[in-house]
C-alpha cells in the first residue's frame, strides 16, 4: 500500500473541500493509498483533517493522523479533545522549536508516495515543501 501527506497555505477557501475529497478518494481507490499524513497549521490542514475523518468512515480500512510538529502541553491543545487521531514522530523531541515545523514535514514527505497541494503563490513553506516533492520525484495531486 501506498502513503499520502499534505501541503497548503494557510488561508484557504471552503470551496476546495469538494475537490479534495474527491482527491483523497481517489487516492484509495486508484491509488492504493491507505495511509494519510498531515500538519496543523491552518486552514487547509484543517479542511484535510476533516475531509479524512468523514471518509474513514466509507473507507475503514485506511488511517491518518495528525502530525505534531512538538509534544503537547496540555489537553487540548492541539485542537482535538483526546489526540486520537494524532501523532508525534520519532526524534521531534531533539529539534529546536523554532526547526520543529520544518521538520515535521521533511518527515511527513519521506513518509509519502503521494502530495497533494493547494499552492496559489509561490512563496512561504507550502510552496518550498511542494517544490521539495517535486524534487523528490513524489506523485503530485495539484488542487489549485
Amino acid at each position: 500500500m501506498a502513503a499520502c501527506t499534505f501541503f497548503g497555505h494557510r488561508d484557504c477557501p471552503d470551496t476546495v473541500k469538494p475537490k479534495l475529497r474527491r482527491a483523497v478518494i481517489d487516492l484509495i481507490e486508484n491509488g492504493k493509498v491507505d495511509t494519510f499524513y498531515v500538519g496543523r497549521q491552518g486552514a487547509f490542514d484543517a479542511m484535510v483533517r476533516d475531509v479524512l475523518r468523514d471518509v474513514s468512515s466509507e473507507y475503514p480500512h485506511i488511517c491518518y493522523a495528525v502530525v505534531l510538529e512538538r509534544l503537547p502541553v496540555k489537553q487540548g491543545e492541539c485542537g482535538c479533545p483526546d489526540y486520537s487521531d494524532t501523532m508525534v514522530p520519532e526524534g521531534i523531541e531533539t529539534v529546536p522549536p523554532r526547526f520543529a515545523i520544518s521538520w515535521r514535514n521533511k518527515w511527513m514527505l519521506s513518509q509519502s508516495d503521494f502530495v497533494v497541494t493547494y499552492i496559489t503563490h509561490a512563496w512561504g513553506g507550502a510552496a518550498q515543501f511542494a517544490k521539495m516533492a517535486e524534487r523528490q520525484k513524489k506523485t503530485i495531486i495539484k488542487l489549485a
